[in-house]
């Protein structure tokens, strides 16, 4: 039977109208990252891997910018 993956958040904040949600997990060994982006709409992966919280906050930041971009046009 496939076990559940909980998310295991492990730092939060908000940045543009986004709460940002890095989740920890491991995988052979290593920790990985993945973030969620909830907004009033709903949610989404902002980043499905990153190797360190820093770089998982930098890619989620560059994600919410670039769908703030998209709807100014």
């Amino acid at each position: 039977m496939i076990e559940p993956n909980y998310p295991n958040i492990v730092f939060a904040f908000d940045y543009r109208g986004f709460k940002i949600e890095i989740d920890q997990d491991r995988w052979q060994g290593q920790n990985i990252y993945s973030v969620w982006a909830n907004y009033d709409q709903g949610c989404a992966i902002a980043v499905r891997c990153a190797f360190s919280r820093q770089e998982a906050a930098r890619k989620a930041k560059r994600w919410v910018d670039q769908r703030l971009e998209s709807y100014k046009l």
